[in-house]
């Protein structure tokens, strides 16, 4: 009944929070030479429009993108839809050319636009291609259930939708699936076989210094998280009655981890509105628009990964079975892998993602590459100022090798004979 309580608050709250709304906007912005009262008010006002939690997809508000020294404009697309993930395609007004990248976000309790900056930086020198899952409560009965091997074979069927020579850059919880979904189509000899992975900041291997998440998991039987943590879906909603794991059961967990640190950055996104220092309370006004975003999971895809990823640890330990089948990861022998930490990261610590570098024992070691990021918490990894500046330029550098050594390799091989005068060999 929890998620008929929450609804029935939430229902309640709406006028007071639409009538907030129009008033933050149509509160005109007040230079910080203005009226001591009237800043406060607006900051007021802009403050309490962002402290609620949402459940639509805020917009990624991507419109254009800075390649080789000018600004190309970018519209969203929708390449593929199923009902429980759209594939969509940030297209830039250029010619193809550049490497295709798919950028698989988290099914955790945020939305797709968590990865905004993510998206937004790679551009410049890639085409993206991104998951954005659906909100479990808007998606009908009819539609079936969600789970574990779905989401792997909704990540195979995505790389093939795009064909050959995609990357592959997951991030956080889906960096297993990934890992799995590779691994059987390089069994299967998949031409869609991406040409190179980067894993950032998932738990590969949770056992590897836990966290108080990964404690957690361990400690508490399965059977506590279906009775306490999943509900169904309120009737007035498209997946009415659907078993769910309500996402804002999750990010008030995530806040309960770091409660002191999320009410100091609220109270200083007010500060800077009040002082007028417009971009800092910006960068914090755009990160909360999107982490109080909050979507449901359907239950057996949560139930599931909490199970496998958390508790039984089946990939590290080579007992990972998709549809029936066994995951290898020594099938795992072509595609290049990058994986990716953050130094402070409380969520996925360091070396749950490095582990993968082990469990892939067939790739050759010119194919791994491995950075942990200084400096940096969990969403560090993937957005913000190292990001941008220290992360990335790694990431665009595995990509662009793998795609140069992919053009060698299909080069036709030249053979001048030898020093006893043989002829060359037909290629």
């Amino acid at each position: 009944m929890i998620y008929q309580a929450y609804q029935l608050l939430a229902d309640l709250m709406a006028p007071l929070q639409a009538a907030t709304d129009a008033a933050s906007c149509t509160a005109s912005p007040m230079p910080a030479s203005g009226p001591h009262f009237a800043r406060e008010w607006c900051a007021l006002l802009e403050w309490s429009a962002l402290v609620r939690l949402r459940h639509e997809r805020p917009p990624f508000g991507i419109h254009a993108a800075w390649i080789d020294g000018g600004s190309v404009a970018v519209s969203e697309e929708v390449a593929l839809a199923t009902p429980f993930c759209s594939l969509l395609h940030f297209r830039r007004d250029i010619a193809p050319g550049q490497p295709r990248v798919l950028l698989i976000a988290p099914l955790a309790g945020h939305f797709a636009s968590l990865l905004r900056a993510t998206a937004a930086t790679m551009l410049a020198d890639h085409d993206v291609y991104l998951t954005d899952w659906r909100n479990a409560r808007d998606i009908p009965l009819c539609c079936g259930p969600f789970g574990f091997d779905d989401f792997v074979a909704q990540l195979i069927g995505l790389l093939r939708f795009l064909g050959p020579g995609t990357h592959v850059v997951a991030v956080c919880q889906p960096t297993v699936a990934t890992l799995a979904a590779v691994a059987l189509m390089a069994e299967d000899g998949d031409p869609a076989l991406p040409r190179s992975m980067t894993l950032m900041a998932g738990p590969i291997d949770a056992r590897v210094n836990p966290t108080r998440i990964n404690e957690l998991a361990v400690r508490t039987p399965l059977a506590w998280f279906e009775a306490n943590l999943i509900d169904t879906v309120p009737a007035r909603f498209a997946g009415a009655r659907r078993r769910v794991y309500p996402g804002f059961v999750q990010v008030c967990a995530f806040l309960s981890m770091n409660l002191d640190r999320h009410i100091a950055s609220l109270i200083h996104a007010y500060q800077y509105k009040l002082d007028g220092e417009t971009a800092k309370a910006e960068a914090i006004r755009a990160f909360y628009t999107d982490y109080f975003a909050t979507m449901d999971l359907p239950a057996e895809f949560y139930l599931e990964t909490v199970s496998r990823v958390f508790q039984q640890h089946v990939l590290p330990r080579a007992c990972l079975t998709v549809a029936g089948r066994r995951v290898d990861l020594r099938a795992i022998r072509r595609t290049a892998l990058l994986t990716i930490e953050g130094e402070n990261d409380d969520i996925c610590a360091v070396g749950q993602t490095e582990a993968a570098q082990e469990l892939c024992s067939k790739l050759r070691p010119n194919l791994k590459s491995h950075y942990v990021q200084t400096g940096v918490g969990h969403y560090g990894v993937f957005a913000g100022r190292r990001w941008a500046t220290q992360v990335y330029p790694l990431l665009r550098k595995v990509i662009h090798e793998t795609e140069q050594r992919c053009v060698e390799a299909a080069q036709p091989v030249l053979d001048y004979g030898n020093a006893r005068g043989r002829p060359p060999r037909p290629t």
